[in-house]
């Protein structure tokens, strides 16, 4: 039987801005409530494809809502059914599509519009904020088979001919770092024809974990603004300066210490259930209180010389996640061991990593009409989202600069009971 420390077990506090913990403090991922991001004196309209579950808009409206702006979301497209439910589920004023970004912008760069983008156009109407993050699994160094040189990889210039119809006071492409790799070049081809259109454009790599992030994620960001949209004495370069290189990096304990003690109410709050192999390998890293693997502790096919000593490894408490992908179920896919007890993450703990609060709900039991997910289906939700805090911190400076002037046509407010009848259900 394996007897625990207490170090395995943290105690529940909330966490302060710099890092400590104090009782009673608001902590920002266990909010249980979903803010009224439809409400404000103004609205604010939003675009973005390739939308997935919705992080890129969740840090939007995040933003939006301190500024007492409310959010409108003119168009979410993305080409896979699970992460366009949880989006409409959670945005449900939002004109949320399911399909593929390219029928919705089907021209050339540099053409005439076609008719479909007239339509486009016509539904969308005035957009202040365009974001998206195409497929990234084309550019990605895990990819053995097609990376550089994948077609999916093409969907990047989509957002630049999205920019060219719908002429958005400002755009926000995210992708991996090694975009900037791919062979079709993409990235210096869509630099070009924005500039082509009018905007002032800066890419620059941002380090999730110096906007609170608990995790150890790097993005690739693209901002352009419109030069008309641009305060004078402010450039694009100067909007992305959005890290904070003062701040105290977030921990596993304070993301997910607290969630030890939750009753799983179903799969969200439940770690899969691992093979014996990696049942035994889970129980050899708490006896011995080790944080990597040993070689000999390994299938064969992962033994001998490598560089992937986080495989099979455990989490700390007192260090930020790596990066969260869709494998954080499973040991052989990464360092997705708890640091406190002998299973993996679950999806309610891979969420808060990625910096998705409480009220957002990536499973669904109460809502009618229900939406039905697998366990699977979730982890590639939450494997592939985007941290909002990443466009929260970039809106926020978009608003502050005066570049997001919102339109006085706010949407109708919601009930008073809607996060509790339809986003705030119980996981």
């Amino acid at each position: 039987m394996i007897e625990y420390d207490d170090r395995s077990f943290p105690p529940v506090l909330q966490a302060s801005a710099d890092g400590g913990s104090h009782v009673g403090e608001q902590h920002p991922l266990r909010a249980k409530r979903r803010p009224k991001f439809e409400e404000g004196v103004v609205s604010l309209r939003v675009v973005d494809l390739f939308a997935g579950c919705g992080g890129l808009t969740l840090g939007i409206a995040q933003a939006a809502h301190k500024c007492d702006v409310s959010l409108d979301v003119r168009l979410a497209v993305d080409f896979e059914a699970a992460p366009t439910k949880v989006f409409k589920a959670n945005f449900p004023k939002a004109n949320v599509h399911k399909g593929a970004v390219e029928s919705y912008f089907d021209g050339d760069l540099g053409a005439s519009l076609t008719a479909q983008e007239a339509e486009t156009l016509s539904m969308v109407g005035e957009v202040g904020l365009l974001v998206g993050g195409p497929p990234c699994q084309g550019h990605s160094n895990l990819n053995n088979h097609t990376r550089r040189n994948d077609p999916k990889n093409r969907l990047y210039l989509r957002m630049a001919r999205a920019v060219e119809v719908l002429r958005p006071r400002a755009v926000v492409i995210e992708n991996v770092l090694s975009v900037v790799n791919d062979k079709q070049q993409v990235v210096s081809r869509a630099v070009v024809h924005l500039k082509k259109l009018g905007y002032d454009v800066a890419t620059s790599r941002i380090d999730l974990l110096k906007l609170g992030v608990a995790q150890t994620r790097k993005r690739h960001i693209l901002l352009a603004v419109r030069e008309d949209a641009l305060p004078f004495g402010f450039s694009a370069a100067d909007l992305l300066q959005i890290e904070d290189h003062n701040v105290i990096p977030r921990d596993l304990r304070w993301a997910i210490g607290d969630l030890l003690e939750v009753r799983p109410k179903s799969f969200f709050d439940e770690a899969a259930v691992p093979s014996a192999d990696n049942q035994r390998r889970m129980k050899y890293l708490f006896e011995n209180d080790e944080y990597n693997l040993p070689n000999e502790e390994r299938p064969e096919c992962h033994q001998g010389k490598h560089n992937y000593t986080s495989m099979y490894g455990r989490l700390w408490w007192d260090r930020p996640a790596q990066t969260i992908t869709s494998g954080f179920a499973t040991m052989g896919r990464g360092r997705f061991v708890h640091p406190g007890v002998p299973r993996c993450l679950t999806a309610h703990e891979a969420a808060r990593i990625q910096g998705f609060p409480d009220y957002f709900k990536f499973v669904d039991e109460r809502a009618k009409p229900r939406y039905e997910l697998t366990r699977t289906e979730v982890q590639v939700i939450i494997g592939n989202a985007v941290p909002p805090p990443l466009t929260e911190a970039l809106t926020s400076n978009l608003f502050d600069a005066e570049v997001l002037q919102a339109k006085g046509d706010a949407p109708p407010s919601l009930e008073d009971d809607f996060a509790a009848s339809t986003v705030d259900l119980a996981c």
